[in-house]
């Protein structure tokens, strides 16, 4: 269906993490490279596709949000603003910056997103926190362009398939960055990756992607066996040096630090999945927090602030459980062990 050698999917990552380098290096290894682009203008998405274009001709993924604003009207009172900065005053005090503004009015951008998506053709479209329109997906479908859309329940990849997405990719509550549940409250989708993808071929006929705690040849395998058409890896090409992660988080990653990840609302106003630190521990995901993603504007500043300053324990990385196994920094090196090791593991099944 993709034109691709090998069913292995690398993560598109969003918050500027992604990189050309890295979805061209996956790509012409004979994987699906991967860029989220959530958070880039129309314009921006032009010229990262084209620099996709220039790297690599084989098939890529753009990934978007389709629900990206949780704000009523785009913003919020002043009196929930006030709680908010009263509840994270000890930590913009103790980085010596001044609190920020209240945050601009958010406009969705999904819609003008689209459209660039429609004209540059990527061979796969994959979405998160929702389903696009029906007018869309037919789009899509005029344009030869491979839907894929996330699942973090079974009810979700009911509506997926319903709605005629080519791709369901079953998300794991063991993967890094946010938990895109778009049907019900994300506490509710806490679901491991293994037995969603179960639950979701019992009861669907598209092709599973699984997501969520596979960073290896044995994971990829396992995933296969259970009925997935094919395995996404994130975190383990996030610490390669191509993605477009800080070196630093990229060495929180390779630590031990990596052993204890957490899921918090602290600094997007969304669940996300990344390396507990002393914020998120002190906070928890009933403090007071600025829906998405006025509270990832609010806390922006902070977190440069604490990068600047080497303060780490302020600064919240994405990654997922499976971190602590990670050992390749090379996108090249980390495709052909993941090949390599599956393809070792189906012989053993064979012999």
């Amino acid at each position: 269906m993709l034109g691709i050698e090998y069913p292995i999917f690398q993560g598109p990552f969003g918050g500027r993490l992604s990189s050309a380098e890295l979805v061209a290096a996956v790509s012409n290894a004979g994987g699906l490279g991967g860029y989220g682009a959530y958070t880039l203008t129309p314009q921006e998405i032009i010229e990262v596709d084209q620099e996709i274009k220039a790297a690599t001709a084989k098939p890529y993924n753009i990934n978007l949000w389709v629900s990206d604003t949780d704000a009523t009207n785009g913003t919020v009172t002043e009196a929930r603003y006030e709680e908010v900065k009263a509840f994270f005053r000890p930590y913009f005090e103790e980085t010596n910056i001044p609190f920020p503004e209240k945050p601009a009015p958010f406009k969705s951008r999904f819609e003008n997103q689209v459209e660039v998506i429609l004209d540059v053709r990527p061979k796969v479209f994959s979405f998160v926190f929702g389903i696009p329109s029906a007018d869309i997906l037919e789009q899509c479908r005029k344009r030869g362009i491979i839907t894929a859309g996330a699942a973090t329940t079974l009810d979700e990849a009911i509506a997926l398939e319903n709605a005629g997405i080519d791709l369901i990719i079953a998300s794991g509550f063991e993967a890094g960055g946010h938990r895109p549940s778009f049907l019900s409250a994300t506490e509710l989708s806490f679901t491991g990756t293994f037995v969603l993808v179960q639950l979701i071929r019992e009861k669907v006929k598209t092709p599973v992607i699984a997501a969520g705690g596979i960073a290896n040849g044995k994971g990829i395998a396992a995933a296969m066996t259970l009925g997935a058409s094919a395995a996404q890896v994130g975190t383990a090409f996030l610490v390669c040096d191509e993605s477009n992660a800080l070196p630093v988080h990229r060495q929180m990653l390779l630590s031990d630090a990596a052993k204890y990840t957490t899921l918090s609302k602290a600094y997007t106003g969304r669940l996300g999945r990344g390396l507990a630190n002393r914020i998120t521990r002190e906070t928890g995901n009933e403090a007071p927090y600025l829906p998405f993603p006025l509270q990832s504007t609010f806390m922006s500043s902070l977190r440069s602030a604490a990068v600047q300053q080497q303060k780490w324990d302020m600064v919240y990385f994405w990654g997922g459980q499976i971190a602590p196994v990670l050992k390749h920094t090379k996108a090249s090196k980390l495709m052909q062990s993941l090949i390599e090791e599956t393809s070792a593991c189906f012989s053993e099944l064979k012999a």
